[in-house]
């Protein structure tokens, strides 16, 4: 064999070698890297279990309540994520909510405990509770999700917390879910209907209707009358047409807020 061909061979040898070596190497740190991923992820579904207070005896259930839809979608192989788990979650967890203010604040009428309940289920509300549960330690969330902070993100962490309690629920129970309800929602909702205080009429009622039909009142100048220094103003509140509530005061804002004190009496 020619001298020159040797030499070429011998190094397409050590080029394939090397190339081997390096694919090698990169597959076994790939390997590390998942398996660190996995006992990462292990150590913050075990570490919620504890702050949860509840032990699941299918850990897949909550595994499947912290798969951001995002990891689904870039992540093949994985089965579900954690959307029909927050469906279930949202509506327990509403209900939940209901009860406990029902048996808590017995002083209080319907248009309180509606203003009430949408406090403690509104987004800011489950995102608190969710952080103080650290939360968005242990999601799976897909790389571009996670750039973009999702983890942190409000309604990111209303909808995987409502996931966690549909998937108490489907692991343990209507028990299971108020036993992690009591221990850990109502300290936390006890603050925030506490720091809510007395609304005036406007904003209940503005809570009010946001709660029951996302929607918000109308208020109408009905009629202004009197000399300019004695003026009576008439205003009407109304929601998709259909009157509310009327009442009148010196000025319109006084007469929007009478308006709406009678409303609110005829929702309660």
């Amino acid at each position: 064999m020619p001298y020159g061909s040797f030499l070429k061979g011998f190094y397409m040898v050590q080029k394939k070698s090397r190339t081997s070596g390096a694919r090698a190497v990169h597959v076994a740190k790939k390997t590390r890297i998942v398996r660190v991923r996995k006992s990462l992820a292990t150590d913050s579904v075990k570490d919620l279990e504890q702050r949860l207070g509840y032990p699941f005896r299918d850990r897949a259930h909550l595994e499947k309540a912290l798969t951001h839809s995002s990891y689904r979608f870039e992540t093949p192989g994985t089965p579900h994520d954690n959307q029909r788990l927050e469906f279930l979650g949202d509506a327990a967890l509403a209900f939940a909510v209901a009860a406990w203010l029902f048996e808590k604040y017995p002083e209080f009428q319907e248009g309180p405990l509606t203003v009430a309940r949408s406090r403690c289920i509104r987004t800011a509300s489950l995102a608190r509770v969710a952080r103080a549960l650290n939360l968005g330690a242990g999601m799976k969330l897909g790389r571009g999700e996670s750039l973009m902070g999702g983890a942190a993100r409000d309604s990111t962490l209303e909808d995987a917390l409502e996931a966690v309690m549909g998937a108490v629920y489907l692991d343990g129970g209507w028990p299971a879910m108020m036993e992690v309800f009591n221990r850990v929602f109502k300290p936390l909702l006890e603050d925030i209907v506490s720091a809510g205080g007395e609304l005036n009429p406007k904003g209940q009622l503005q809570e009010v209707c946001q709660a029951r039909w996302k929607k918000s009142p109308v208020y109408r100048l009905v009629s202004e009358i009197g000399p300019a220094h004695q003026k009576q103003f008439e205003v009407e509140v109304s929601l998709d047409g259909r009157e509310l509530g009327r009442g009148a005061g010196s000025n319109r804002r006084m007469a929007e807020t009478e308006a709406a004190r009678v409303a609110l009496q005829g929702l309660s």
